[in-house]
């Protein structure tokens, strides 16, 4: 019994210690996807172009989608190290296909441009959501 105990104590500071490193991760490359928006995107395209500001406008919108991925990528890999092929899938497939085709498909109708732009966040924030549960749910059976 001794034994679990230390082994669930590992887990849960192995998955606390992952969640805080993520949100700073997570924190630091939206800043910095922030501030070099403008510089990277004239790369591309000289501001006096059309296209320059609709692709500034469209990476700052992406970028909020940095803020979830880290903790999803996180959430379907630490199942699959749980053994729990299942649920990971189900977290990897929600995320990467059905969220994101709902998003594409409605977003843009009633958002035009930006919820092209706004699709990936969204989806990624669904994903969260998913997550999150399945966090809560399985967290009495692996003790995390």
């Amino acid at each position: 019994m001794r034994r679990c105990s230390a082994t669930s104590q590992k887990l849960k500071k192995l998955v606390s210690t992952s969640l805080k490193v993520i949100a700073v991760i997570s924190l630091a490359t939206v800043a910095l996807s922030f501030a070099a928006t403008k510089p990277l995107v004239s790369i591309f395209a000289r501001p006096d172009n059309p296209v320059y500001g609709l692709a500034v406008t469209g990476n700052r919108i992406c970028t909020l989608a940095l803020l979830f991925i880290g903790f999803n990528i996180f959430a379907s890999g630490m199942f699959t190290a749980l053994s729990n092929g299942v649920v990971s899938a189900v977290l990897a497939f929600l995320r990467s296909f059905v969220f994101m085709l709902i998003t594409m498909l409605v977003f843009p109708v009633f958002l035009g441009v930006n919820g092209i732009w706004l699709a990936t966040p969204a989806a990624e924030l669904m994903a969260l959501a998913v997550s999150a549960f399945m966090f809560l749910k399985y967290k009495k059976r692996y003790h995390y």
